[in-house]
């Protein structure tokens, strides 16, 4: 799946730049970055978050992340927008609230992350 097909799935838009074409091979929705850090690992994953500081970009490039996407509609301020851009970070925001985003992504087949 790539970034575009997210896109498509979760009635999504793009924030800023990013490559659409950017490979999606795992999920992981989470608002404690710490469970981020300890759950996504280097998966190309899309984390689902309502968090929009930057600290969301940093712990997404800590473990290799393929995408932020923001829940109901939030939009992350400038700073967190061009830290993505610097880092080759693709940002998406959509209405769809975690638990639907999550379930749309399982239901197209993408699966969820690897935990202890």
């Amino acid at each position: 799946m790539t970034v575009a097909d997210v896109k498509a799935a979760l009635d999504a838009e793009i924030i800023g730049a990013g490559d659409p074409e950017t490979v999606v091979l795992r999920a992981c929705a989470c608002d404690l970055l710490s469970d981020v850090l300890r759950c996504v690992t280097r998966e190309k994953a899309i984390l689902l978050t309502n968090l929009t500081h930057l600290q969301t970009v940093r712990v997404a490039e800590m473990v290799d992340a393929a995408a932020v996407c923001y829940m109901r509609g939030k939009r992350p301020g400038d700073d967190v927008i061009r830290l993505a851009e610097e880092k080759g970070m693709v940002l998406l925001t959509t209405k769809m609230t975690s638990y639907e985003a999550s379930g749309q992504l399982c239901r197209l087949g993408l699966s969820g992350c690897e935990h202890d």
